[in-house]
């Protein structure tokens, strides 16, 4: 029987660790390589110039769209753009904005920055980006927890100055103006309809209904004493 004398059991154990904790550190999720930062870090800041960075995460294609999610107390009517990568055009969206243009070389960073009209009341302020490349693929950098695989890039802000305001909402660039209205004439109800003078003779329909069931009331009572008469005579 072979003995392992403790020294060399020492030296097994270590390897063996070392090589778990290789399989480990290969298997822990990339840190946020979408950054952000602002030159007014300051919840209630006006005009505050918001500057991205978003670290190219392929080997094979360059990124060409970059779109952002706006967190709460932030619309996209508050955002104007101010410089990106050239050629790059910036959209509001929905629920935020994209900047987009000529696929970046492979490897190289999309940088820009939007001006944003006042920062919410809040202690962090999280824009959840999603990073689209020539070739389709999309890194989503959505994730609110910071310790997620892939978490937004999130904006940390000092409080409030105390005599800071918030500003009146924007109006949204969405809102279309109201159409002039064209004036008709309201259509008449079924209860108008029925009380509406008739063309012929001045009486409404409802009276010319009446007239007609009286009629026809007066010729069956006619009918039945006639039948009634005859069956007695007979």
């Amino acid at each position: 029987m072979t003995r392992i004398s403790l020294p060399r059991l020492s030296r097994l154990s270590v390897a063996a660790a070392g090589a778990a904790a290789a399989v480990l550190l290969t298997a822990v999720p990339a840190a946020a390589h979408t950054e952000v930062e602002a030159d007014k870090a300051q919840a209630l800041a006006e005009n505050v110039t918001v500057s991205f960075h978003a670290e190219a995460e392929s080997d094979t294609s360059g990124i060409k769209e970059v779109r952002v999610v706006l967190p709460e107390g932030i619309t996209p009517a508050d955002v104007t753009y101010g410089k990106g990568p050239e050629g790059w055009k910036f959209s509001a969206t929905d629920d935020g904005w994209t900047v987009r243009g000529t696929e970046l070389k492979t490897g190289e960073s999309a940088e820009y920055s939007v001006v944003v009209r006042q920062l919410p009341d809040a202690e962090e302020v999280p824009f959840k980006t999603l990073q689209t490349y020539g070739d389709g693929h999309v890194d989503r950098w959505i994730e609110l927890d910071e310790n997620g695989e892939n978490p937004a890039p999130t904006l940390k802000l000092k409080a409030a100055a105390p005599d800071a305001k918030p500003l009146s909402p924007s109006p949204s660039t969405a809102e279309s103006p109201t159409p002039t209205a064209v004036k008709t004439s309201p259509a008449p109800s079924p209860q108008a309809a029925d009380t509406g003078k008739d063309d012929e003779g001045g009486l409404s329909a409802g009276a010319w209904t009446g007239i007609g069931a009286g009629f026809l009331v007066a010729v069956a009572a006619v009918v039945f004493a006639v039948r009634r008469r005859g069956g007695a005579e007979g």
